[in-house]
């Protein structure tokens, strides 16, 4: 992928875009394996890797999550410029066009900043007082912080406007109507409110502005329901083979009873569904519960099948571990999907000594998987598939099928 902004020097985010993309790919298949190998150890033979899911090189991102700067009359939409000098104002880098996000997205942005003019939303100025670029040490001026904007498979659009304060709603909500005539694909519409000087990319309070309150993402056949503050994956395409990668392995399994934990708005939980299977999904989030009850009701009215397969989901806001820890039944299966920490020592080893056949295992680091999985001797990996979730940077999925040996 080419990038004049990176050949500029004005963003360096994708830190390998100077590496062939078959390259990349094959260098985090051997970091994957450097990690898991040795925890392993002669049990390393038995994992049998799949070939990786590799998406497009450009083009992928479903979202984009823009800091605002300039002013109110000529907004710009991107990062903060590296390069500003020590104690000098505060410079943006303009990426409405970054070859990351697709035509859809990149199109949506030229309204939005006209919105930021119309509504008079004057950007938060982090110049310095003090000569360091710090949320301590900024002037603490203007209103708009950053911009949060989500693509739908189908082609619409949630749109978050994070300010400092409540005062400038009324304008943002005045010119709501003009923005859906500019902006056609407009589906969701809110603003979080995130007070505080620091470095924190949204607040707890969300006000949604749209008569719609969630975004449909429509996977194979399921339509998980996006809610303004929950998580999904930036890559709809690998997100959704990662899905149908999990459900073939499940299936495969056959289990009874299944628990997903740190479920998220469902996509593991309702991509795993069957008649007769009873499906527990466990989110700290009570918003992401309330997407994929959702979409759980929705599937369950759509035809006679779906109401069998949806029949015995169910869905609560709770802390994971906990909810292990406590168990009114051990499951056949669990699926985790943990944020970047892992699931810790205390919900691995309750796997280990639980008796439960077979663990599916989504993680985003490698690095806590392997300290994990160290925690489960008596969990094996039998499978493995990397997924390049994010290109043109080390991060990416793994997804490993366990089995009580």
């Amino acid at each position: 992928m080419q990038c004049h902004h990176y050949d500029a020097g004005r963003c360096r985010s994708c830190t390998l875009l100077e590496v062939a993309h078959p390259t990349q790919v094959a260098d985090k298949e051997r970091h994957v394996r450097s990690l898991l190998d040795p925890v392993l150890g002669p049990a390393a033979g038995d994992l049998a890797w799949l070939p990786p899911v590799v998406g497009a090189e450009a083009g992928f991102r479903n979202k984009a999550k823009m800091v605002v700067t300039g002013t109110a009359e000529a907004p710009l939409l991107g990062i903060l410029d590296a390069r500003t000098a020590p104690g000098g104002p505060v410079q943006g880098v303009d990426l409405t066009d970054c070859p990351l996000y697709p035509a859809p997205l990149q199109a949506a942005f030229g309204p939005l900043a006209e919105l930021i003019t119309r509504a008079g939303l004057q950007p938060y100025d982090l110049t310095p007082t003090r000569g360091r670029v710090t949320p301590k040490d900024a002037a603490r001026r203007g209103e708009l912080k950053n911009l949060l904007v989500t693509l739908s498979p189908d082609g619409e659009l949630m749109v978050r406007l994070v300010l400092r304060s409540q005062e400038p709603v009324a304008r943002v909500r005045k010119h709501l109507p003009w923005l859906r005539a500019a902006l056609p694909t407009l589906a969701v519409l809110s603003v979080n409110l995130q007070p505080e000087h620091k470095a924190v990319l949204e607040g707890d309070t969300e006000i949604v502005l749209t008569e719609r309150q969630t975004l449909p993402m429509r996977m194979d056949g399921v339509t998980l329901h996006l809610r303004p503050q929950s998580f999904f994956q930036t890559n709809t395409e690998v997100a959704a083979a990662l899905y149908r990668q999990a459900r073939e392995w499940v299936d495969e399994a056959a289990p009874a009873s299944l628990w997903d934990l740190y479920c998220g708005v469902g996509g593991f939980a309702l991509h795993c569904a069957a008649p007769g299977r009873e499906v527990t999904g466990i989110e700290i989030s009570a918003e992401a519960v309330a997407s994929a009850l959702t979409t759980r009701d929705e599937l369950a009215a759509a035809s006679p099948d779906g109401a069998a397969a949806m029949a015995g989901v169910r869905f609560a806001a709770g802390d994971a571990t906990a909810f292990a820890l406590d168990p009114s039944a051990v499951p056949e299966m669990v699926i985790v999907n943990p944020p970047r920490r892992g699931i810790g020592p205390d919900l691995a080893r309750w796997l280990e000594a639980s008796g439960v056949r077979h663990v599916l295992y989504s993680s985003c680091n490698a690095a806590t998987l392997a300290r994990d999985l160290a925690e489960m001797p008596s969990l094996r990996p039998v499978r493995g598939r990397l997924l390049d979730m994010f290109p043109h940077s080390r991060h990416y999925e793994v997804l490993t099928l366990l089995e009580r040996a």
